[in-house]
């Protein structure tokens, strides 16, 4: 059974469910059904892929430069580790989607540029907080602030980046922007804290599903429809744009959580198996458990009976690598790009939109 994510797949695509592959006359009936929400295309627009990957390029410049001017006249260490932080790049998934979108749409620049730091600043104080919960040392290849500074310090710099980010989001004027970037907020944490009192054994493809949405997904979907919001579009567009944003989020932790188990260390920036050492439960795992209910190593882990050592964890990760279980998630991630894709009709057709497909794709071709 598909799970109805903000009401958005309900409003827009009654008939799809998440996790179920699309068929050739579904894609065919979303798209008529969905003419409505197509738009002329904004006369400055960008026309060519070449202009589309320079406005990109010098949009996430900028918006970098808003990101760390934010700490610019704050306690020195406090800049220090800030700085490192945002020096330490990262996809930048969530701004090329807004540059994007509002580029398609016309939005005001400097409004764009102060949306996408206030988000990506969201982003990086969640992943402070996170590496100290999850006790993690490393992050996009170097050591987190955790591994370096007291706990309380971590902290407080994560605090502080929330605060700037919501600094941020104000320079928009944007009340609505404002509702929706606090909600989200509290989506994510609540998420976190769901997870912090998980009940492993009753684990199940649901419960993952609004956890990946709490944890990624809604951020994703903030960021498309912010988006939108600044740009003046009518309603319907900005709903489709959410969804296009929530589907992409999903996609692209199902596929994280499967390189926690094919990726490589050197590669991903943080030790393969982690969720496992972690004891959380993730779609491979799910879907490994459906298809050997039996496993020793998996039933332990996931009742939280035993502690694997590293042996019997490289033998629980190779036996799902050799299962079914990968191909699987990924055609969960396929399906969820397809749709996003969908959803992405709702913009002008042009360069921009072309773009944004591209980003879709990269989402699963991350793997190879």
């Amino acid at each position: 059974m598909g799970l109805t994510i903000m009401g958005y797949l309900n409003n827009h695509a009654e008939n799809i469910q998440i996790g179920v592959p699309f068929t050739k006359k579904e894609k065919q009936q979303f798209f008529r059904k969905n003419d409505y929400l197509k738009t002329s295309h904004d006369p400055e627009a960008l026309t060519s892929e070449a202009e589309v990957r320079n406005f990109v390029k010098v949009g996430l410049k900028n918006v970098e430069e808003v990101m760390l001017s934010q700490v610019t006249d704050y306690h020195s260490d406090l800049k220090a580790a800030a700085s490192l932080i945002l020096s330490a790049g990262g996809k930048r998934m969530r701004p090329k989607i807004i540059l994007l979108i509002g580029k398609a749409l016309g939005a005001d620049y400097e409004t764009l540029i102060s949306l996408a730091a206030s988000i990506e600043l969201l982003h990086t104080a969640t992943l402070v907080h996170d590496d100290l919960i999850d006790g993690a040392l490393l992050r996009r290849g170097i050591s987190t602030l955790n591994a370096n500074w007291s706990s309380s310090a971590t902290i407080l710099t994560g605090d502080f980046l929330f605060a700037a980010a919501s600094s941020l989001a104000a320079r928009t004027n944007s009340v609505e922007v404002m509702r929706l970037f606090s909600h989200t907020l509290m989506t994510i944490v609540n998420g976190e804290v769901n997870q912090l009192f998980l009940d492993c054994s009753s684990a199940d493809i649901e419960e993952y599903h609004q956890r990946i949405y709490s944890k990624t997904a809604s951020l994703f979907e903030t960021s498309a429809q912010t988006a939108a919001m600044i740009s003046n579009v009518n309603q319907r567009q900005a709903d489709a744009l959410a969804q296009f944003g929530c589907e992409l989020g999903m996609a692209f932790q199902v596929v994280d959580d499967v390189l926690d188990y094919t990726g490589a260390e050197n590669k991903m920036g943080k030790p393969v198996g982690g969720d496992l050492r972690q004891g959380l439960v993730t779609l491979p795992l799910i879907y490994f458990l459906e298809q050997y209910p039996n496993d020793t190593l998996a039933k332990g882990l996931i009742r939280g009976k035993n502690s694997l050592n590293e042996e019997e964890l490289s033998q629980l990760i190779a036996n799902i690598v050799q299962s079914d279980a990968i191909d699987k998630s990924l055609l969960d991630a396929r399906d969820y790009v397809t749709r996003a894709k969908c959803c992405l009709m709702s913009l002008p057709e042009g360069a921009e939109r072309s773009a944004l497909i591209e980003i879709c794709n990269f989402v699963v071709e991350r793997l190879s």
